[in-house]
């Protein structure tokens, strides 16, 4: 999986190099962005908690500890064939962990930085689950983006959550206010392999909003949850970056 993605990061600054040549000489402008890695979690040891990311604990981000992992919720480090991943894992409980935009080691605005890409592999996805249900809306893997807090008396996030449904198909959409669902995965195509995915943030903000994203998002959220049918959820996350405009 890094192979792969070092040999992405390679073409895609292959291509910048080329065109800020071309353009070098015809313009002023800033030089053409790289992509960012925010984590392909090699840093860590296997087994441990990935500590760069955090938690939310009443309205505030804290440090993950061992006493937040427990045995029904928890993100471990992982090794296969000498590549590290993050595993999370899920029984009849939600289970998330948050990187913040610029406290936490990244700086991403969208305005560079449109595109968000990230592997994953889902082994075992809640049986029954619906996010377009609120009784079954469990998710076994999903990556949520965080714009921005909003509401008088209680905050709540403006997101769009990246989903790998265990029954609807890709390209579903599920409105839930500031919430926007879209299904990125299905296992109606099956689970167990690596998939890659790729997304321009602002023109999905544009689709599910209707109108421009805050240039700097506030967050990341990894996330399994399986609360409310009381399954498994499981799956592996890796190579998660930003990427500048494909023009």
């Amino acid at each position: 999986m890094k192979k792969r993605m070092v040999l992405y990061i390679l073409s895609v600054l292959s291509t910048v190099i080329t065109r800020s040549a071309m353009s070098q000489s015809a313009t002023s402008d800033q030089p053409h962005p790289v992509p960012i890695v925010i984590d392909d979690f090699e840093e860590y040891d296997v087994g441990d908690l990935p500590s760069k990311w955090k938690r939310l604990r009443k309205r505030k981000l804290v440090p993950i500890d061992e006493n937040y992992m427990r045995p029904n919720e928890k993100f471990t480090i992982v090794e296969e064939d000498g590549n590290k991943v993050v595993r999370v894992y899920s029984k009849g409980e939600a289970a998330h962990i948050i990187m913040a935009n610029e406290d936490d080691g990244f700086d991403w605005d969208l305005r560079t930085h449109p595109r968000l890409r990230w592997d994953w592999r889902a082994l075992h996805l809640p049986e029954g689950a619906h996010e377009d249900d609120d009784k079954y809306n469990d998710t076994g893997a999903a990556l949520y983006v965080i714009f921005k807090f909003e509401g008088f008396i209680i905050k709540r996030p403006r997101a769009i959550k990246y989903s790998y449904s265990s029954s609807l198909p890709v390209g579903t959409v599920v409105d839930y206010g500031k919430l926007k669902v879209i299904v990125v995965s299905s296992a109606a195509d099956g689970i167990g392999a690596w998939k890659t995915i790729e997304r321009n943030v602002v023109d999905d903000y544009k689709t599910v909003f209707g109108k421009n994203p805050p240039d700097r998002p506030l967050s990341i959220r990894l996330w399994s949850d399986s609360d409310n049918t009381k399954k498994v959820g499981e799956a592996d996350f890796d190579n998660i970056m930003l990427l500048p405009p494909k023009d």
